[in-house]
Order: C-alpha cells, then sequence, then structure tokens
C-alpha cells in the first residue's frame, strides 16, 4: 500500500506538471520528475513519467499536429536517439546521489535561464543540429528532461511559438518511446511502476484539458517565467537533498 505521502502528493505533482504541457507543449517533466523524485527513486521516477509522457505526448502531437515544424525537427531525431543511449549507461553507472545532484543542478540552470528569459534570444546554426540532439537525448534519458533543450533549439531556428508548442510533443513521441524501450531493457520497469502510471493516466488527462483551456488566457512569457520559478524551487530542493545524503 503506498504511503500517505504518495496517494496526497503524486496526483497532485501530476496535475500541475500536464496542467503546464497543456499550455506549453512542454514542461511536464521538468516539473514532474524533480518533484517526484522527493517521493521516489530516480530509477522509478524516469520509467513511471515516461509511460505518463508517452501518453500525453500522442493526445497533444495529435491536437496540434497542423502546426509541426518538420524541418527542424527530421534533422534532430537521429541524433536525439543516438544521445538516449548515453543517457541510459551513465543512468545504470552513476550513484543515486550523484543523479539527483545532477538533476537538481540542471533543473536550477535552466529555470533561472527561464526566469530571465535569456533562450528566446539565441540565434542557433544548422550545425549545431549534432551535439544539440546528443546533449538532449542524453538528457532525455538520465533526468527525463529534455524539454527546454528542444525549446531552445526550435526558438534558436526561428520556430514560431505555435510551432514549438506543437513540435515539442512530437518530439516526446520518438523520445518517450526510445526511453521506454531502453528502460525495459535495462530492467527498469516493474509491475509496481507500471501500476502507479496507469493510477496516474486519468490525472495526466485532466491535467492536458485544463491546460488547454488556461492555454487561451496565459501569455507565454507569464508561463515561460512560471515555469522557470519551478524549475528553480525544485533544484534547489534537489541539490539540499543530495547534500544531506
Amino acid at each position: 500500500m503506498p504511503s500517505t505521502e504518495i496517494l496526497v502528493f503524486a496526483p497532485l505533482i501530476v496535475l500541475l506538471a500536464y496542467v503546464t504541457f497543456g499550455m506549453a507543449g512542454f514542461g511536464s517533466t521538468l516539473v514532474s520528475i524533480p518533484l517526484l523524485a522527493h517521493l521516489f527513486p530516480l530509477q522509478a521516477v524516469l520509467p513511471m513519467v515516461a509511460v505518463l509522457d508517452c501518453v500525453g505526448s500522442l493526445s497533444m502531437g495529435l491536437r496540434l499536429r497542423a502546426d509541426i515544424n518538420k524541418r527542424e525537427f527530421l534533422p534532430l531525431l537521429p541524433f536525439l536517439l543516438a544521445g538516449m543511449v548515453v543517457g541510459v549507461l551513465l543512468l545504470l553507472r552513476l550513484p543515486g546521489e550523484v543523479l539527483i545532484a545532477s538533476l537538481g543542478a540542471f533543473a536550477l540552470f535552466y529555470g533561472t535561464m527561464y526566469a530571465l528569459n535569456r533562450g528566446a534570444q539565441l540565434k542557433i546554426a544548422r550545425w549545431a543540429t549534432a551535439p544539440i540532439g546528443l546533449v538532449a537525448g542524453t538528457c532525455s534519458s538520465l533526468f527525463g528532461v529534455g524539454g527546454p533543450i528542444y525549446v531552445m533549439y526550435l526558438a534558436g531556428r526561428g520556430a514560431t511559438p505555435d510551432q514549438i508548442r506543437a513540435t515539442v510533443p512530437v518530439i516526446f513521441i520518438f523520445t518517450t518511446i526510445g526511453r521506454i524501450s531502453l528502460y525495459t531493457a535495462a530492467g527498469l520497469f516493474s509491475w509496481q511502476i507500471l501500476g502507479y502510471a496507469a493510477a496516474l493516466l486519468p490525472v495526466m488527462f485532466f491535467g492536458l484539458y485544463l491546460g488547454h483551456r488556461l492555454h487561451l488566457n496565459l501569455s507565454r512569457n507569464t508561463l515561460i517565467r512560471v515555469i522557470g520559478g519551478l524549475l528553480m524551487a525544485s533544484g534547489v530542493s534537489l541539490l539540499l537533498r543530495a547534500l544531506q545524503s
């Protein structure tokens, strides 16, 4: 039987994560993984959230498919997949406290970038697709978090906000299927993890519904800064936890 803490806070975290995803087209793992890592081991959080993200990304991708930026997405894909293999190998080899500290630093860095709205100022050349794809794929399978890198890449390549909101979920479809396959091969899935994911699916769908409705009433800049604040807070909390372990 899950603890009261898990029963209360896990659904709230997932709801907040997918409201964010529904509004922005990314951000679910930015919110869910650092916060759920306080309730579960990171090696359990990553496969559980991968299942939720796969279903949520399919839903968002089908809804927004008319605005997908295929010109920037397709060249990125092979490098993402290669980076994901590297990320899983690191996940299996690095100690738990190192993973938590690294995730905290990652969340704090991107939270600061988002809060200051620095990512939108970058201009990215075509040659950078390969290194960015490798780094994004590694972070995707190692931390379950690649959205900030995808958004900065697409914005730096001139994609519009609507194209970013449509394209990132499609990237997630491929990366989450890849992560699920790699996590399964690495033996990270269990029936308990699948049970948690199944129990949280209705919460995820409700969050997407609310986020889609709220998207019409909230500016993108405001949303980016809110995500940045959440990331900074969760990053600091994870770093403190790693220092205390």
